[in-house]
C-alpha cells in the first residue's frame, strides 16, 4: 500500500538516496571531557563543513542530529543559541545549519532512538549515510550500527569525527570498517 502522505505533508521535498548527517556537533561541551572534546573536535570542522557545503551544492540533504543532553524544553534553535554562548561557538558558528538542512533532536546516543530520523530517510529515499560529527567512539558508532541493522550504506569520513582521544576516534573507525562494513575515506 502506496504511504499517505509520501513527502510528510510537503515538509520533506528532497529525494535523494545519500544524505549527509552531522551528529552532536551543535553543543556547549559543557560536559566532563568537553574541554578535550572541543580541542580535538576543531580539526573536524574544516572537513565537516566543506561536505556540508558540497552536499547542499548538488542536492544532498544535510541533516543534523543533535543531542538534546535532557532538555526537554529545547528545540534546536535553543540547542544553537547555547553552543554559540559556549566555549565551542567557533564550531557552532561554522557548522551552522542552513534554512533547508533537517535538524533532529535525540534523547540518547544513536540517531535512530526514539527520533523520526528513520521516517525522514525513508521519505527521503535515502540508503547511503555519510556519518559526520561527534563522538566517533559513541554516538556515530550508535548510529552507524542502527543503520547497519537497517540495510544503510556507511560511509564515515576519517577526518570530519573526533572522540576525546585521538586512539578512540582511530578504533572506531576499524570497528566500523569491520563490523559496520563502513567505508572510512578522508572527506
Amino acid at each position: 500500500m502506496p504511504a499517505r502522505h509520501p513527502d510528510l505533508h510537503g515538509l520533506a521535498p528532497d529525494t535523494c538516496p545519500v544524505a549527509l548527517v552531522i551528529v552532536d556537533v551543535i553543543t556547549d561541551f559543557d560536559f566532563p571531557d568537553g574541554d578535550a572534546l572541543l580541542d580535538a573536535a576543531r580539526p573536524a570542522v574544516a572537513p565537516i563543513a566543506s561536505l556540508a557545503e558540497r552536499a547542499r551544492a548538488t542536492g544532498v540533504p544535510v541533516v543534523y542530529v543533535n543531542d538534546n543532553r535532557g532538555r526537554w524544553h529545547d528545540d534546536f534553535p535553543a540547542v544553537l543559541e547555547r553552543a554559540l554562548a559556549g566555549p565551542g561557538r567557533d564550531v557552532a558558528e561554522r557548522l551552522r545549519p542552513a534554512p533547508d538542512d533537517y535538524l533532529v533532536l535525540k534523547p540518547k546516543h544513536s540517531a535512530f532512538f526514539q527520533t523520526p530520523f528513520e521516517t525522514l530517510l525513508d521519505h527521503l529515499g535515502t540508503r547511503m549515510l555519510v556519518l559526520t560529527g561527534l563522538t566517533a567512539d559513541v554516538c556515530l558508532v550508535a548510529t552507524a550500527l542502527d543503520a547497519t541493522m537497517r540495510d544503510f550504506h556507511l560511509v564515515v569520513p576519517s577526518n570530519a569525527t573526533a572522540a576525546v582521544e585521538p586512539a578512540d576516534t582511530e578504533a572506531a573507525l576499524a570497528y566500523l570498517g569491520r563490523v559496520a562494513d563502513a567505508e572510512t575515506p578522508r572527506a
